[in-house]
């Protein structure tokens, strides 16, 4: 597992040039939070990289129900059994295998892979501008109804899931790349996936990191290229 740090985040990679999986731990000053999950094999990684930091591990916050995004999570449950799981209320039915629409909610099928045999319940159940620890929950639907992105006020880093993706080309989500187009196939609603981004390029992070490939360590403009290139092809659609 790769591993690489930006200031008081750590990015975890598995297989970084093949199919780059992201997970992401935050050092706050007296604990650990760990952003997405990963596939079962982060696993590994994941322990060993809280147990270098030497600082307990508190909080898991899920960006969506995707089962690459919670592969690894019943092993860190049991092995971190007090580590607190959150979840954006919207995402906890999938992730409970509830695949059903709300009726304001645009008629199209949720897509991608979940996990039926996972055991982990959440504990806390997130909406838009919930806090835990340094980071502010954003709304950013689209690739599932309930994804969430992860907003740092103390220094404007933002964790977007699969809001976005860099594997391939720095792309809104459903918006297909054809060197890496796995996060297009399981995304739900192209037109929310783009309005979620252009409110992620309102927030002007310092830093943008996805689900899938490298961190944007100077996003602006790669963050507005990519909502152009996006407007341009739902247009000619």
């Amino acid at each position: 597992m790769r591993i690489s740090k930006y200031g008081n985040l750590y990015q975890l990679t598995l297989l970084p040039r093949l199919f780059p999986v992201n997970c992401y731990v935050y050092e706050e000053e007296n604990e650990l939070t760990l952003i997405d999950a990963g596939m079962p094999a982060s696993f590994k990684g994941i322990v060993q990289l809280v147990e270098r930091i030497k600082k307990p591990l508190t909080n898991i916050i899920l960006t969506h129900a995707h089962g690459d995004h919670v592969g690894s999570l019943d092993q860190l449950k049991q092995h971190f059994p007090n580590v607190a799981v959150s979840i954006s209320q919207r995402d906890s039915r999938l992730l409970a295998g509830d695949l059903t629409l709300d009726a304001e909610e645009p008629n199209t099928p949720i897509k991608g892979g979940f996990d039926k045999n996972l055991k982990t319940i959440p504990d806390r159940l997130l909406n838009e501008g919930d806090r835990i620890g340094s980071f502010e929950v954003i709304s950013t639907p689209g690739h599932t109804p309930g994804s969430i992105s992860l907003f740092n006020t103390t220094n404007r880093q933002l964790i977007v899931g699969d809001a976005m993706q860099t594997k391939g080309k720095v792309a809104v989500v459903g918006q297909l790349v054809p060197t890496f187009p796995f996060p297009t196939f399981g995304t739900w609603n192209k037109e929310l996936a783009l309005y979620s981004v252009k409110k992620i390029y309102e927030l002007q992070p310092s830093l943008v990191a996805v689900g899938h490939g490298k961190v944007l360590e100077y996003p602006k403009d790669l963050v507005k290229q990519a909502i152009q290139d996006a407007e341009k092809k739902l247009v000619n659609v």
